[in-house]
Order: C-alpha cells, then structure tokens, then sequence
C-alpha cells in the first residue's frame, strides 16, 4: 500500500486497482471523504438523541404515573415489579441519550477544526 497525499493507492500483482475495486476494499477513500460525511451525519445524530430523549421523558411522564398507580391498586406483586423495571428501563435510556447528546456538542466542534485545518492543508 502506497500513501500518496491524502489518497490511498493498492498495488495488486504490479497492477493498479480500478476505482471500483479499490472503493470496494478500503473504507474510506481519502480523509477529506471522511470528514465530509461525518459532518453532513453529524447535526442528524445529536437530533436522534435529543429526540430520543424527549420523547423517553415524555413517555415516563405520561406512562408511569398511570401505570404505577394501577400496579399499587391491584397490589400484584409481578405487575409492581414489571413497573419498577419500565422505570428503571426509562431512566437508564434518558441517561444514555443525554450522554450521547454531550458527545456530540462536545465533538462537533472538533470534528469542525478538523475541517478547517484540512481546508487550510488542501490550499497550500
């Protein structure tokens, strides 16, 4: 494998590799490929985990409440414990997506940086 640049070349027998081969062997063509599509994904993320944690609030809020009430009423132990795991399910999904929420302010703004200094790379 020879680097050449920010384009990764693979000599196969002495023979270079057509495009089809070579996008179907590496991942990735070139770090610039990279970069762009983790940004053009990247908003997309962080939405799918502000929504999730939305709308996991939303169901605990509404849900729980209810259902808890009707487990105390009929006092049957399998239900009151079919409810304690719903609402440390939900919890433990809140937790994850407001982490995953964090990640992604917390790295877009590096993900953003790399961009740039790629951009300032790519001129010179």
């Amino acid at each position: 494998m020879v680097h050449k640049g920010l384009i990764i070349w693979q000599v196969k027998d002495r023979d270079i590799l057509s495009d089809n081969e070579r996008r179907s062997q590496l991942p990735i063509r070139t770090l610039h490929d990279f970069l762009l599509e983790i940004d053009e994904e990247w908003s997309r993320f962080r939405r799918g985990s502000l929504l999730t944690m939305i709308i996991t609030i939303l169901l605990f809020l509404l849900f729980i409440p209810r259902y808890f009430v009707l487990t105390l009423i009929s006092r049957d132990r399998f239900d009151t414990f079919i409810a304690l795991a719903i609402i440390v399910v939900l919890f433990y999904s809140i937790y994850l997506a407001f982490r995953q929420y964090r990640f992604y302010q917390r790295w877009e703004r590096r993900i953003g940086l790399l961009l740039h200094l790629e951009e300032q790379l790519l001129k010179e």
